[in-house]
């Protein structure tokens, strides 16, 4: 029973995180009340790979 209780938690906390990404600093907007977060979720995405940073490291190696 507690590997399902702390699995589920562990779920609902990935899908807040992605709520509140999605509602505030994807849209360049402020997170009210704690601004860090929303600035520590953008350094968190530049850093992972994305087809849009793919085409541009690839646009880089090609013309190098």
């Amino acid at each position: 029973m507690t590997p399902i209780v702390i699995a589920m938690l562990v779920t609902i906390l990935l899908a807040g995180t992605v709520v509140l990404y999605v509602a505030f600093p994807h849209r360049g907007e402020e997170m009210p009340h704690a601004p860090w977060v929303g600035d520590a979720m953008r350094k968190g995405v530049e850093r992972l790979p994305t087809l849009d940073n793919q085409r541009e490291r690839e646009r880089e190696h090609s013309d190098a």
